[in-house]
C-alpha cells in the first residue's frame, strides 16, 4: 500500500494537481491538510470517478483536513480524544479512519504563531493531549501524518540563525515531538530521505523554493507494527517546482510512504 501526506493550502485551488498527483504516483491513501473549505464545498466529483472515498473535517476557510483512500474508509473520527480547542473553538485539525487495514491520522499541528503568542502554548497542549492519545494505539497499525509545523532538527532547517527567536524550532516544540518517538512511533521517511538540505516546505517569499531555503515539517510517525512494514519513502519536491504542473503549487511538498502487505 502507497500512502501520502501533503499539505495542499487549498484543496479547492489545488484539485487538478491533488488529481494528477494521485495517478502519477498510484496513491493508495492521501493524508490532506489545509483544505480551507467545509467538506459541502470540496469538489470530490473528479475524486470519486477514480474510485476514491473521501472523509473530511472541515469548519471554515481556515485549517481543515481530509483523507482520500481507494482502499475503504471506515471508523472516521473527527478529533483525537481530549483535542484541546484554540479561543474556545473547535479547529479542523486531526481526522482519522482505517483504510486497507491502516489507522491513518491526518494531522495539522498548529503553527503556534510567536513563542509569546497564546496559539503557542496551545500548540504545546495539543501535541501533549495527542501524545497521549497515540500512546494507547501503539499496538495498532497507525500511521500519524501530515504537517507538524516542527522541524526536529537543526539540519531540518535552511539558517538556524533565522529562527533563533522563532517557532518550529525551540526546544519545548522540539521535545514534544520527540516524546511521541519516545513512546514508541518510528518517524519513517527520514531513512529513507537523508538530509541535510532535504525539506518539504518552501516559503513562496524570494524564490525559496529555487534557493532551497526551505523546512522539513511534514512527518510520518508509524506505530511499531506499521513501522515494520515500512519499505520506502521519497518526498515528490516537483509538485512544489512552479514550472510543474498547472496553476500554483502548494508551499508544501508530498510525503509518499511504501508499505508492505
Amino acid at each position: 500500500m502507497r500512502i501520502a501526506t501533503w499539505n495542499v493550502n487549498s484543496l479547492r485551488s489545488r484539485i487538478d494537481r491533488v488529481e494528477a498527483f494521485l495517478e502519477r504516483h498510484d496513491i493508495d491513501v492521501l493524508a490532506v491538510q489545509e483544505t480551507k473549505a467545509r467538506e459541502d464545498q470540496l469538489p470530490l466529483m473528479g475524486l470519486h470517478a477514480r474510485g476514491y472515498d473521501i472523509a473530511a473535517a472541515g469548519y471554515n476557510q481556515w485549517n481543515g483536513v481530509a483523507i482520500i483512500s481507494r482502499v475503504g474508509i471506515e471508523d472516521v473520527t473527527v478529533g483525537f480524544p481530549d483535542m484541546p480547542e484554540f479561543d474556545g473553538a473547535s479547529e479542523a485539525r486531526a481526522i482519522g479512519a482505517l483504510c486497507g487495514g491502516v489507522r491513518i491520522w491526518s494531522l495539522y499541528v498548529p503553527n503556534g504563531r510567536k513563542i509569546d503568542d497564546p496559539h503557542y502554548a496551545y500548540k504545546l497542549d495539543w501535541l501533549g493531549k495527542l501524545r497521549t492519545a497515540a500512546a494507547e494505539w501503539t499496538d495498532q497499525p497507525v500511521a500519524l501524518v501530515g504537517d507538524w509545523n516542527i522541524a526536529p532538527t537543526d539540519e531540518d532547517v535552511f539558517d538556524m540563525a533565522q529562527f533563533a527567536t522563532s517557532t518550529h524550532v525551540t526546544p519545548p516544540e522540539r521535545a514534544a515531538f520527540q516524546a511521541f518517538l519516545d513512546s514508541g512511533y518510528a518517524e519513517v521517511t527520514r531513512p529513507h530521505t537523508p538530509g541535510p538540505d532535504v525539506y518539504t516546505y518552501w516559503d513562496y517569499y524570494r524564490q525559496r523554493f529555487e534557493r532551497n531555503r526551505g523546512l522539513r515539517i511534514d512527518f510520518a510517525l508509524c506505530s511499531p507494527p506499521l513501522a515494520s512494514r515500512v519499505t520506502g519513502a521519497f518526498i515528490d519536491t516537483d509538485e512544489r517546482d512552479p514550472a510543474q504542473g498547472t496553476g500554483s503549487p502548494s508551499d508544501h511538498a508530498p510525503v509518499i510512504v511504501d508499505l508492505s502487505d
